[in-house]
């Protein structure tokens, strides 16, 4: 980092002082969180940058702000069809960068919430929440919680269908490009299949693969090695990398674990199951596909959210 970026850094950290804040992760995929009840606090790209920056900052995959979503246009928009959304949960990726939703962001937002005392949720309890990509409705199951993420769709549905793959991807570790499926969980997702750990061990996330052709908004990029057996007791199992646009490579994300089970599900045919294990370097994660409203097909993930240090920007 050179000196003039780094003074940047510092000079928007301090602008933030007196914030308080609390450190969450899900799976590894971990978030500096902010409770603004009152919509008080707008905190701007830069800012967002510097406290997630992991030598300068507090560190962190993303920033989620914790806003009545009467307060925000997009959330005001969202009560229309979803009144019951009272909160919103406003992400920007680690780099300051707007993003439609994150699955274990999600998770670890509602526990949030929970120890804020903001909400009340007993155990099997549900709790719908706003974000860009959608209502989410989450339900607490001890100390863990689902999210119905929605449905999900091809970005390029005509390949998809055709020919089970829509693009190709290049990473450092990887000595061709590699065929891969372009899924949306809400967010953008590019899905490759590899054949051994070893491959994916030896894939080096520090820059962002290269996918051709590339979704209009960008896209994460997952690797994924299929089990052996894929399925077993009805269960398939999979193991995932992810390089997260505006990130890098993060221990775990939830709507690419989503992504994931998806592709690996299409690719492995009709006797697939619909109950996935999906692990990634943080922990597993879990994924079940079930009949939504309309005749869409939706996602359910489930997994952990843990709340590991409170604290105020100085």
């Amino acid at each position: 980092m050179n000196a003039t970026l780094a003074a940047t850094k510092e000079h928007a950290f301090r602008t933030l002082g007196g914030l308080r804040f609390s450190k969450g992760h899900g799976t590894g995929n971990d978030f500096v969180l902010v409770a603004d009840p009152e919509g008080m606090h707008t905190i701007a790209a830069e800012q967002v940058a510097a406290v997630c920056d992991r030598h300068r900052g507090i560190g962190g995959d993303g920033l989620i702000r914790a806003v009545p979503s009467r307060l925000l246009p997009e959330g005001r928009e969202l009560l229309a069809a979803s009144p019951e959304a009272e909160w919103f949960m406003d992400y920007r990726n680690g780099d300051g960068s707007l993003s439609e939703m994150c699955g274990n962001g999600v998770r670890v937002f509602v526990h949030f919430l929970l120890t804020e005392g903001l909400v009340d949720l007993p155990d099997g309890g549900a709790l719908t929440i706003g974000t860009r990509g959608g209502a989410k409705t989450v339900v607490r199951i001890g100390g863990d919680y689902a999210v119905d993420m929605g449905p999900w769709e091809f970005i390029f549905p005509g390949e998809a269908t055709a020919k089970a793959m829509d693009s190709l991807v290049t990473a450092d570790g990887l000595e061709v490009p590699r065929p891969a499926l372009s899924v949306s969980m809400g967010n953008p997702h590019t899905v490759v299949a590899l054949a051994e750990l070893s491959e994916l061990e030896g894939t080096r996330l520090f820059t962002a693969p290269v996918v051709d052709p590339m979704p209009a908004n960008g896209t994460n990029v997952e690797f994924v090695v299929p089990s052996e057996p894929l399925v077993h007791e009805g269960v398939g199992s999979v193991t995932m990398r992810v390089h997260e646009r505006g990130v890098g490579e993060t221990q775990s994300c939830g709507t690419g674990a989503c992504a994931a089970a998806v592709a690996i599900r299409h690719w492995a045919g009709a006797e697939a199951p619909d109950t996935w294990q999906v692990h990634v370097p943080g922990g597993v994660v879990g994924v079940k596909f079930f009949a939504g409203p309309g005749g869409h097909e939706h996602v359910e993930l489930s997994g952990p959210a843990v709340i590991v240090a409170t604290g105020t920007l100085s």
